[in-house]
């Protein structure tokens, strides 16, 4: 019986990564400065898509580790996964490709992620595959574009030069988790930053499970690598036909 252990994950095109982010993030929307593209093959089709570049403020996270040089860290900005992928894909591609970075991008210490608490979860899927939980705060950067009904983050409207209209627009509620990923296990020693107990995301009412917030999960011990592994299928997407046959990068 096929299962996750079957996964292929390899470097695709930006162009392929992107077309799939698009039908395949609850976002729809790409990374314009995502420099690495790994897809997710299953039975010779593609059925995931994991996107990584320079994070959009390197100064304002590169301290967060003492002595990080200025490519020594990375951030996994888009992942996107399809619903026939078997039980547990996720965090076996996320495994297989930390293996990855770590054999081929030798300089790169440390990757770091953000979890959706607005939109889409709560990042139970980092906490399944070894990342560490150091921030939960109130979300303030995605406001609701009225002429579209859409969210915008702050960081777009700002390179649209839409600054002052997006402060008048009604601010989504929610959380933001920041989780980090020690490709250099010494580095974590230089951390400046505590390392935040999963249980507090329930604790502070910040649990969000597919778009639902959860706040069931306050009664639940969420600070085990058991419970994230019940629930880390939370990105998956629903176009489960979105998976197609493509070609590797070059």
């Amino acid at each position: 019986m096929a299962s996750a252990k079957d996964l292929i994950v390899k470097p695709i095109k930006a162009t392929d990564a992107n077309r799939l982010i698009k039908k395949m993030h609850y976002s729809g929307k790409v990374v314009p400065n995502s420099q690495l593209h790994l897809g997710v093959f299953w039975q010779g089709h593609i059925e995931g898509v994991m996107s990584f570049g320079p994070p959009l403020s390197k100064k304002g996270t590169i301290n967060i580790v003492e002595g990080t040089r200025w490519n020594g860290f990375i951030e996994l900005n888009r992942m996107a996964f399809s619903e026939r992928l078997p039980r547990n894909s996720e965090s076996r591609a996320i495994s297989i490709a930390m293996k990855l970075l770590r054999k081929n991008y030798h300089h790169i210490e440390w990757l770091i992620s953000f979890a959706d608490g607005c939109q889409c979860g709560d990042g139970t899927i980092y906490r399944a595959s070894g990342f560490v939980l150091t921030d939960i705060r109130h979300s303030h950067s995605l406001r609701l574009n009225p002429a579209t009904n859409k969210p915008m983050h702050a960081m777009q409207a700002h390179h649209l030069k839409m600054d002052s209209e997006f402060r008048t627009w009604k601010p989504l509620q929610g959380f933001q988790m920041r989780y980090l990923y020690f490709l250099n296990p010494k580095a974590r020693e230089r951390l400046t930053v505590p390392c935040i107990p999963f249980k507090q995301i329930a604790e502070m009412g910040a649990s969000m499970y597919r778009g639902e917030s959860n706040m069931r999960e306050k009664q639940a011990n969420v600070g085990t690598t058991d419970t994230a592994t019940e629930h880390h299928r939370s990105s998956r997407s629903n176009l489960s036909k979105a998976s197609t046959k493509i070609q590797d990068a070059d």
